[in-house]
């Protein structure tokens, strides 16, 4: 008993840890998503999953849950090593952000797009898109 109520107070601290973050304007949400995708660390990146999220994986598109998406992108990481990733470019407003990055993984470099939304309290990813450069 003990150890679910410390779990459960420990799963407290760390969704307000998350909230303080998210509506501190100078905290950039973007950091351990770029962090966990350097890594190839889906386990930690899909923390950042919506419920349900648009993927696309070299031109594979598909609407998945959020165990989905992780095992998309497992796949994905475990052709493709990454070894850089570098965000290019940030935008949004106050319920939505995007941004546009580079990757090299494999030997090969893509292009990444990544769509977060504000549920709830959180930004979320709700679409993330790697495409192979030409």
């Amino acid at each position: 008993m003990w150890l679910l109520a410390s779990f459960v107070s420990l799963s407290a601290a760390q969704a307000q840890t998350k909230t303080t973050l998210v509506q501190n304007p100078s905290y950039d949400v973007f950091n351990p998503i770029t962090k966990y995708i350097r890594l190839g660390d889906v386990e930690k990146l899909s923390a950042w999953f919506s419920d349900n999220l648009e993927i696309t994986v070299l031109s594979d598109t598909n609407d998945a849950s959020k165990s989905q998406a992780k095992q998309i992108l497992k796949s994905f990481f475990d052709t493709y090593k990454p070894r850089a990733f570098d965000i290019k470019h940030t935008a949004g407003r106050d319920t939505m952000k995007y941004a546009l990055a580079t990757m090299v993984a494999g030997g090969d470099a893509f292009q990444v797009t990544i769509f977060l939304s504000l549920q709830g309290t959180n930004y979320l990813i709700q679409q993330i898109k790697i495409e192979k450069q030409e």
